[in-house]
């Protein structure tokens, strides 16, 4: 089963798109930023998942690094 949280590829001008369950939820520039997003979706202690498989897939780039592509 696919994780339902995304944190696709560092943009070309810096930040990550976050996805949940297909829907995006806004555009990271830290973790800090991933976990209110998850917060704001209903998760509150979304920062213990950020390195969980089950439920965070990082796509491109190193997980937790948000620099510019």
């Amino acid at each position: 089963m696919a994780a339902p949280i995304v944190i696709h590829h560092p943009s070309p001008t810096g930040g990550r798109r976050v996805t949940l369950r297909g829907q995006i939820v806004g555009l990271a520039h830290t973790d800090n930023d991933v976990v209110e997003f998850l917060r704001r979706a209903g998760l509150p202690d979304a920062h213990d998942l950020l390195d969980q498989p089950d439920w965070v897939e990082w796509r491109g780039g190193r997980a937790h690094h948000y620099e510019a592509a």
